[in-house]
């Protein structure tokens, strides 16, 4: 305890640290207040979009804090941007041109920045378009009837620009704040629904009689439980040593000297858990065919805790991991650049074998990690058929857990390096906080 509270002091010494603290929770105070403002030509006392917490939809309400079901400014969160995002990561992969573009330096990041904000604004206008269909056919009492006639376009107005808002801050979190700001936002979004979470299983377990709260401190142990193996997933490398050869500068020979190389067992992040829960969305649009069939199949995959549902995604999630990781990840280019650092592996030839050698360390270390990410994306479904609620049981596992777990260790870490800078002792008495590559989008 001694220990926690001189770090606290030490973070609060740090002048630079202090201000990055304060207006990171000034800008998240910002967002959350933008939460709970209702959209014009809505009465706040008859919105009832409790169909909006769950299946699918309730994921998006998520993400976006509470927002969607509360028909705020913000109801479309970060997410439109988070999509544009990864649709222009993928493209830099695909898309030879915008390869060449991405390795210009800064014009040609600014350039892609400036497109995926173009992007952004296109998606949210879309959404805001569907959005306003849904508010009309689940909830028309609701709207008030003199707004009617300008309810569509100031309604798509507002979210595009809430949307555009929301973006704006994580660019301001991240620029005068502390931690990924678009991760912030998300991971801000996600713990604001937790207490109600907390809340509404003890409850549920309190209304089952004796034996109710012991259940409650099990599932609490478990959740802690899943969070530390969590950590180990996002924080877990398989290190390959490098020898480096020796340099002789004038007279002096210098010895060469061993690093690492550190592969990351989850190397691809989130982003294999977001393309599956995109595709396995796919088969609930049959339910607008007036299909019976398609009605089955729609009620199959939007039903979480299902066996088809959670074998299908498990298998899509693996298959996802390796083919994200086999897009990200680029054995030639480190051996090329081992090469010309006079870098190499003991006992494998420098240039094509090493290249080899590194993409079957990765392969092996992908699997233990892709079935490990397909575990975590599947929990809050079994966590449903062990009778956890749906509100409690998304933090057992899958987007939001991850989420939240690389976002905090990406934060601590910064964190960690500012008092290291200045001489203080880390967050931890022995080791490092590791680096995270990505909580969401870009890092995700």
């Amino acid at each position: 305890m001694k220990k926690f509270i001189q770090t606290i002091k030490n973070i609060w010494s740090i002048e630079e640290l202090r201000s990055k603290i304060l207006v990171t929770l000034l800008l998240i105070f910002v967002y959350r207040f933008g939460a709970h403002v209702v959209l014009p030509g809505i009465d706040p006392n008859k919105l009832n979009l409790s169909g909006a917490k769950e299946g699918l939809l309730g994921l998006f309400d998520t993400f976006a804090g509470g927002s969607f079901s509360n028909a705020s400014i913000f109801a479309l969160g970060i997410m439109p941007y988070i999509s544009a995002s990864i649709f222009m990561q993928l493209m830099t992969i695909l898309v030879p041109q915008m390869q060449k573009l991405q390795k210009e330096g800064d014009s040609g990041r600014k350039k892609i920045n400036q497109w995926t904000r173009y992007l952004t604004a296109a998606v949210t206008a879309l959404q805001a378009g569907a959005y306003v269909a849904y508010l009309r056919s689940v909830n028309r009492d609701a709207l008030i009837d003199n707004y009617q006639a300008y309810f569509f376009i100031s309604t798509i107005i507002l979210l595009t620009a809430g949307t555009l808002f929301v973006m704006w801050l994580g660019e301001k979190i991240q620029d005068k704040g502390l931690g990924n700001g678009t991760s912030i936002i998300i991971m801000v979004g996600i713990l604001a629904r937790l207490p109600h979470s907390f809340m509404g299983e003890l409850g549920a377990k309190q209304t089952k009689g004796g034996g109710g709260l012991l259940i409650f401190l099990i599932e609490t142990a478990i959740l802690v439980a899943i969070v530390m193996g969590l950590i180990i997933l996002v924080q877990g490398v398989r290190k390959i040593p490098i020898n480096y050869a020796k340099q002789i500068v004038g007279n002096k020979q210098f010895s060469g000297a061993r690093q690492f190389l550190p592969l990351k067992v989850n190397a691809s992040g989130v982003m294999p858990i977001i393309f599956a829960q995109a595709i396995m969305f796919l088969p609930t649009l049959f339910s607008f065919t007036g299909l019976e069939s398609g009605k089955g199949i729609a009620r199959i995959f939007n039903d979480h805790s299902n066996f088809w549902y959670m074998l299908v995604y498990a298998v899509m999630v693996i298959a996802f991991t390796f083919l994200y990781t086999a897009l990200i990840f680029n054995p030639k280019q480190m051996s090329d650049s081992l090469k010309q650092s006079n870098g190499f592996i003991p006992g494998i030839k420098p240039g094509q074998p090493t290249a080899d050698f590194i993409g079957q360390v990765m392969d092996r270390i992908t699997l233990p990690g892709a079935i490990f990410l397909a575990i975590v994306g599947i929990l809050p479904g079994i966590a449903q058929r062990l009778g956890v609620t749906q509100s409690f049981s998304s933090f057992f596992g899958g987007t939001s857990l991850l989420i939240m777990v690389g976002v905090i260790l990406d934060t601590l870490q910064q964190i960690e390096t500012h008092l290291l800078m200045r001489q203080y002792d880390g967050l931890m008495n022995s080791g490092r906080i590791q680096g995270r590559q990505g909580a969401t989008t870009s890092s995700i």
